[in-house]
């Protein structure tokens, strides 16, 4: 353990007490900064980065325990040491659900103190040096899987694995890191060409995965039809790395009864992969069959304003009587008031919530500069996702569903990925604004750059006019028009994005709950 990058905070309202106890520390080469009080403690804390934090359990005013809840909600991976005097069962029991990382008994002696050093951030070093190992093993393996992907289970058992490399080595830092991340670069440009070569043929009708407009019917439907009663819960621009963080609260009530990973539809986009989901149709279709249901890109207005009349359709397309209700969730008041009016969606057999936080999310990253610095990588963005559901009115439904026994589906419409490298492309002024998929006409553009349907029909894709033609970003790649290229390019590089081809956009998660008894 190389002490001389160890930082150290230490409070406690007897402070001068201690100073045998600091001297040997910083004699031990360890960087040791004192508080007297929690107050000051979690000012220091919040603006200084310090790798483990010593804390009397009995000070006036802010008392440990209080200081290290605020602690937590500040830096949850903080390792903190509670100090006490007491023994009482109460006082420990509550740190340790507060999630301590040690607890010592007055008086403390130096070597203690060290082997509680010790114990934390070694223990940290090791688990880093073993997750580092193990993902060195699998690297090669990794690889071949890639290579040898031919089928859609085949890519989602590759993007597993990568997501789950990328949970456990996000705590670590080094060349490893940054190994996955072209792994993963690599892998998005197979399955770029996987998804070209197969996409058109699964629309025909060929061997491939469940996608968006086929979920209702083969998923939703049977559940209905037992008589089972479903709240079905979309969360806006999901992906599924970001499922496997939540899950892991989602899990302490419920009980997965079936999770899968299905494929978005193209564009990976709301107004299309979402209007499929609630209508069991591809787009192209709604738009003959309902017009008055589909929003075109050129004209105005929301592209999802008639979600609960296009589930209205599809139930009343497989001539099924079932009262349904629909709700959409921008905010934490619209949240509160769904939560107060959950007794008469309950009488409902059937309930769909759209929660859109994640995506609004994804487009204040683009535009406010505070947010981008909190969600600068992959992983902080991750982290603010389950900082968001743990607070949220998606949790606190979840809890009285439970309560009431109901079978929930958590899943999404599509993913997103986090773009970083410009092309060009022209259209003229009709030409839609999504960086990730255009549609028009006379778009001008390289080939071999893009994803090119010429034919709309082919996709079940909405034509405008005779030369109406879609082409889709891939893997990191995003659109920008000539005019002004550098200002766009520089200002949409490295934000997250979504409408065309990646494993993170289209691969994405489906899981149906039971309540635990």
């Amino acid at each position: 353990m190389d002490a001389r990058k160890i930082k150290i905070l230490w409070v406690d309202d007897e402070i001068e007490h201690l100073k045998a106890h600091l001297l040997y520390l910083v004699e031990k080469g360890f960087d040791v900064k004192t508080a007297t009080n929690g107050q000051d403690a979690l000012e220091m804390i919040a603006v200084n980065i310090y790798d483990l934090v010593f804390l009397d359990e009995n000070m006036p005013g802010i008392s440990g325990l209080e200081t290290l809840g605020r602690i937590k909600e500040l830096k949850p991976e903080l390792p903190v040491v509670m100090i006490t005097k007491s023994e009482e069962e109460d006082i420990m029991d509550e740190a340790i659900g507060r999630k301590i990382a040690d607890y010592l008994i007055k008086p403390v002696n130096p070597r203690q103190i060290l082997s509680s050093i010790k114990k934390n951030l070694d223990k940290r070093r090791l688990i880093s040096e073993t997750t580092t190992s193990s993902y060195q093993s699998q690297f090669s393996q990794i690889t071949l899987q890639i290579n040898d992907s031919f089928s859609f289970e085949d890519w989602v058992d590759v993007y597993k694995k990568i997501v789950f490399w990328e949970l456990e080595l996000q705590g670590s830092s080094g060349a490893m890191d940054e190994v996955l991340k072209m792994q993963k670069t690599e892998a998005n440009h197979a399955f770029v060409k996987f998804i070209k070569d197969n996409y058109l043929d699964w629309l025909k009708g060929e061997a491939g995965p469940m996608l968006s407009h086929q979920l209702m019917k083969s998923r939703v439907l049977p559940l209905l039809e037992k008589g089972e009663k479903v709240f079905l819960v979309v969360i806006d621009n999901f992906r599924y790395d970001q499922w496997e963080i939540i899950k892991r609260d989602v899990t302490n009530d419920y009980i997965v009864d079936e999770e899968l990973l299905y494929s978005s539809i193209l564009p990976t986009s709301t107004q299309y992969a979402r209007n499929a989901l609630f209508s069991g149709l591809m787009p192209g279709q709604m738009r003959e069959m309902f017009p008055e249901y589909w929003v075109g890109d050129d004209e105005e207005g929301s592209k999802n304003q008639f979600e609960s009349e296009l589930i209205g359709t599809f139930f009343k397309r497989f001539r099924k009587d079932i009262k349904y209700g629909y709700a959409k969730i921008n905010d934490n008041e619209s949240g509160r008031k769904m939560i107060e009016q959950l007794h008469d969606m309950l009488k409902n057999q059937f309930n769909a919530v759209v929660f859109n936080f994640v995506d609004m999310l994804s487009h204040a990253r683009t535009e406010v500069k505070m947010i981008k610095e909190l969600a600068a990588n992959e992983a902080a963005y991750r982290s603010l996702t389950h900082s968001w559901f743990t607070h949220s009115t998606l949790k606190d439904l979840l809890v009285r569903l439970k309560e009431e026994n109901i079978k929930v589906i958590i899943t999404t419409d599509h993913g997103t990925i986090r773009v970083q490298n410009p092309i060009k492309v022209l259209g003229d002024r009709n030409v839609n604004t999504n960086l990730r998929f255009k549609q028009g006409k006379n778009l001008a553009y390289k080939a071999k750059e893009v994803f090119e349907v010429k034919q709309p029909d082919l996709a079940f894709l909405p034509k405008y006019n005779v030369s109406t033609a879609y082409i889709f970003a891939t893997h990191s790649d995003f659109f920008a028009y000539p005019n002004n290229y550098n200002y766009y390019a520089n200002y949409y590089r490295d934000t997250f994005q979504h409408g065309g081809i990646s494993m993170e956009e289209m691969i994405i998660p489906f899981s149906i709950l039971s309540p635990k008894k």
